[in-house]
């Protein structure tokens, strides 16, 4: 896949992620700097699909610092995706019909050295959910603590 530069933990935690797509970003020169040195912030973005086109809002590149402020760019521009016809077209369907929502998961540099994004369609959890999955995680620890123990003695 590539070096991984940021992830969205938090949408893990609040949606139940029910398929993923990878898409382009298209990103000036000095945006793609500032993602090549890990200056990338996920927390507050968002996919939305209008016009027929995928963009991402919110997502939050730092200025480069070695540039001169006219050259820069804005850190939460809007930025478009870059997705094949029948991925938007399925993106459009699956949140007008089923509700859903499309999260940003993670942003990564792959092989070729293009920055790419792995948006997830995703369906809101409740909070007994989390708490639900909370429980679930604290009992397979105890459960892994408890087996290692036991080979211990």
């Amino acid at each position: 896949m590539g070096e991984t530069i940021a992830q969205n933990r938090r949408a893990r935690h609040e949606f139940t992620i029910e398929d993923t797509f990878e898409a382009g970003i298209m990103l000036r020169g000095t945006e793609i700097k500032s993602v090549r040195a890990h200056h990338v912030s996920l927390a507050d973005a968002f996919a939305r699909i209008e016009r027929n086109e995928a963009w991402i809002i919110g997502l939050h590149i730092a200025p480069w610092g070695a540039t001169d402020v006219r050259f820069n760019h804005e850190p939460k521009r809007t930025r478009k995706l870059l997705l094949h016809r029948d991925e938007i077209d399925e993106l459009l369907i699956k949140t007008k019909a089923k509700g859903l929502t499309v999260v940003p998961l993670e942003i990564y540099i792959n092989d070729r050295g293009l920055a790419k994004i792995r948006l997830g369609l995703a369906k809101g959890k409740q909070t007994w959910d989390r708490r639900h999955e909370i429980a679930e995680r604290d009992a397979k620890r105890d459960m892994a603590r408890q087996v290692a123990d036991a080979r211990k003695r």
